[in-house]
């Protein structure tokens, strides 16, 4: 007789992770929160796949971006009939694909748009607290608006969610603002950098070096202590920005201080996407250690263009959630794990045909019925309908059975047990809801 080979179980890939109740309730109430917030501002929502064709992104973040060199998921396809194969990528981040949707079905012709999306996101980065290969963004794209006043909105939109959600700005996260003025202007400001650094060469890491010509303004970006001092003396994009640039930062900045938001200017805030320029902002917290930044985005205005599209003005932001729900167990402002309102109790599942109906017609009335299944002693399931969190327990016992009633018996409050028709549930239903 041969021996049964056991089967190893399987794992998830390094980075992806499961999320299972009660951790589940917590992500959708945070995205219930945010869709009220987006809807207050006249966000719709907007879904692109979740693979794209790499140049999709080789053209939008730029070459030689981390992303792009070092932790996007590309791959090649299987070859079709004629031996042609397409090269794919998992989406590194949002903002790539809803340009190249809103090109593709020409949805920018007819008026500006304000859209959201959420979503997972796909990056080879090594995996650490609050940053993982699977993410997931809440970001919004503002398309078609070039003023001042849509950056301050968007800006204005993330201050909204922190105080829903109770985070308070200047002490839980905290606004960093800058320019990065127009592509000749960071031309300019690129010459002089690229000088700087050849000027302090010995004390720039392997990395530093690599980009000094490539990419300089990330450079500035590093986290390197050795280099913080070169960091600070280098030429300031501020004083390079024209007329218009700067006429544009100082419209973001008078509508912030109208609605008295407190902000910072960090003239090393470049952020890691090549397709920024004017206005780039971060909402950081201190309240994470190295993984500081919660929400970050910028002015985009040549990325719609450079996809293909009519030149368009955009400008938006990305949110990672798991970053923010860190935030929130960090700050104990996590909410409450989901519980039903009631805990219907069965210790007779033989009278389950009279039982149903009354939990049906509950349900229907809006309550959150969670029924006994499996049996068990009496004791145990008034154990698990403690466990459940529910308010109260509805007991079905034979006596009150054979009185057509229910008993309702609270758990949380020390209240006394109550019994209910079950020929006329609607009339009680609403008293058992928790909101």
């Amino acid at each position: 007789m041969s021996e049964t080979k056991k089967v190893q179980p399987l794992q998830a890939v390094k980075g992806m992770n499961d999320i299972l109740p009660p951790d589940s309730a917590r992500w959708e109430q945070l995205e219930a929160t945010m869709r009220g917030v987006l809807a207050r501002y006249g966000y719709q929502n907007v879904r692109v796949p979740i693979v794209e064709p790499t140049a999709l992104f080789v053209r939008g973040i730029g070459e030689v971006t981390d992303i792009v060199e070092k932790e996007m998921y590309a791959f090649e396809d299987r070859a079709d009939k004629h031996g042609q194969a397409e090269h794919l990528a998992l989406r590194p981040e949002g903002t790539a694909g809803v340009v190249r949707a809103m090109i593709e079905h020409s949805y920018l012709r007819d008026s500006p748009r304000r859209l959201y999306y959420v979503g997972p996101m796909f990056r080879r980065e090594k995996p650490q607290k609050g940053r993982y290969r699977q993410f997931h963004q809440m970001g919004i794209e503002a398309l078609g608006f070039a003023g001042p006043d849509v950056d301050a909105e968007v800006i204005l939109l993330a201050r909204t969610l922190w105080r829903e959600l109770g985070l308070k700005e200047g002490e839980d996260v905290t606004l960093e603002i800058n320019c990065l003025g127009q592509p000749e202007e960071r031309a300019a400001h690129r010459a002089a950098l690229i000088a700087h650094l050849e000027q302090h060469q010995d004390v720039l890491d392997e990395e530093a070096k690599s980009r000094m010509y490539s990419n300089p303004l990330r450079v500035l970006d590093t986290k390197n202590p050795a280099m913080q001092a070169m960091a600070e003396a280098a030429p300031k994009l501020l004083d390079f920005l024209g007329e218009a640039s700067l006429a544009h930062f100082n419209g973001v900045r008078a509508l912030l201080d109208a609605v008295g938001l407190a902000y910072r200017i960090n003239p090393r805030l470049v952020r890691g996407l090549d397709y920024y320029n004017l206005t780039v902002f971060e909402w950081v917290t201190t309240k994470l250690g190295a993984q500081g930044t919660v929400c970050a985005g910028g002015r985009y205005d040549g990325l719609i263009e450079q996809l293909g599209g009519k030149p368009a003005p955009a400008v938006g932001f990305g949110m990672g959630m798991e970053r923010l729900l860190l935030l929130l167990e960090t700050l104990g402002l996590q909410a409450p794990a989901a519980a039903p309102d009631v805990y219907a109790v069965v210790p007779d599942p033989a009278e389950l045909p009279r039982i149903l109906p009354a939990l049906e017609a509950l349900r229907a009335a809006g309550v959150a019925v969670q029924m006994h299944a499996g049996g068990g002693s009496f004791k145990s399931q008034f154990k698990k309908a403690d466990g459940s969190g529910a308010r109260y327990a509805l007991v079905f016992g034979g006596d009150e059975l054979a009185r057509g009633e229910v008993a309702v018996k609270p758990l949380r409050d020390g209240a006394e047990q109550t019994c209910r028709p079950l020929a006329d549930v609607a009339a009680w239903a609403a008293e058992l809801r928790t909101a």
